[in-house]
């Protein structure tokens, strides 16, 4: 006796054949929104190699009229300036990220543990300046006068070092994905609770991490607005690529509006369309780089912390 009748087995092979078209169809799908995702990052990439006067003519174009490197040129004057910048993006990147993922995870694992006694009253305690914050003005304040941050490295960093709402994440996978079984028989083996947080909870944890790490790398990668607080323009070698690429385009918006001003004279205006779309490119591309790393860490990290029943 067969163990399934012809009428299963036809069955078998119709539900087989139903999900091959099915993923076929789901496969096109997302190449199709993934090219419709690429085209605006494509189209910046070619208007910042497009001349100006075709943009000024046919607008953003996929096809320009001509091809001109006059806005990457343009930005290549500012040399080890740009440098610097970029420099000191990556450093408060790397740090920040570092020190608040030192900060945030061994929180967030104190406040997923059941028999942390104070936990509840810590919890408040961070909830509270997230719903009501203390006003900038405030916070201006308590950096300047009484922590002297301005014109520091650390003026860029402390104020995005810890978030509440990346706590909660992080405190909300430490209890439901972190087996409390695990920890237990760690004990059991007499290991201590710091042991267990690095030994065993983190690896375990990657997925998480790895996402607030991602999100702390944009918050401060894109981040211009402390440098506009706190550093003043004798410190130049201290901003930050974001801030350097506000200050050109504000310079080169100045320069383009005073030149319909100056007549009889020979002024030189920069490509202000095409060196807006170069510093666009030069905003993400770190960011287009960096992801699919971290994209190989996080499905990386799915393997690390799946549990053996």
């Amino acid at each position: 006796m067969l163990p399934f009748s012809a009428e299963e087995e036809l069955t078998a092979e119709q539900k087989s054949a139903f999900s091959k078209k099915t993923n076929l169809i789901v496969s096109l799908l997302l190449v199709l929104l993934i090219l419709l995702v690429s085209l605006p990052v494509l189209l910046v990439l070619i208007v910042s190699v497009s001349s100006e006067q075709s943009v000024v003519n046919n607008g953003y174009s996929f096809f320009p009229d001509s091809f001109s490197l006059d806005a990457w040129r343009y930005l290549a004057h500012s040399g080890m300036y740009l440098a610097r910048a970029v420099f000191n993006s990556f450093l408060i990147t790397a740090v920040g990220t570092t020190l608040g993922l030192l900060i945030m995870c061994p929180i967030s694992y104190a406040l997923s543990r059941k028999n942390f006694r104070y936990r509840n009253g810590i919890m408040i305690f961070l909830i509270i300046p997230m719903l009501f914050s203390g006003g900038l003005v405030s916070t201006y304040m308590v950096n300047t006068q009484i922590l002297h941050l301005q014109n520091t490295y650390l003026a860029l960093i402390l104020p995005g070092l810890c978030s509440t709402w990346y706590i909660m994440i992080l405190r909300n996978y430490f209890q439901t994905a972190v087996p409390e079984a695990m920890i237990e028989a760690a004990m059991v083996d007499g290991g201590r609770q710091l042991q267990i947080f690095w030994r065993i909870v983190l690896p375990v944890s990657r997925p998480v991490t790895m996402t607030v790490a991602l999100f702390q790398i944009f918050a401060y990668w894109n981040s211009w607005y402390p440098s506009l607080l706190y550093l003043d323009s004798n410190h130049t070698e201290l901003f930050p690529l974001q801030y350097v690429l506000v200050n050109m385009q504000r310079s080169i918006d100045t320069l383009a509006n005073d030149a319909q001003y100056i007549s009889g004279m020979q002024v030189y205006t920069p490509p202000a369309v095409t060196v807006r779309m170069v510093l666009v490119v030069m905003a993400i591309l770190p960011i287009l780089i960096i992801f699919p790393f971290f994209h190989r860490f996080l499905k990386n990290g799915m393997t690390i912390g799946a549990v053996k029943g």
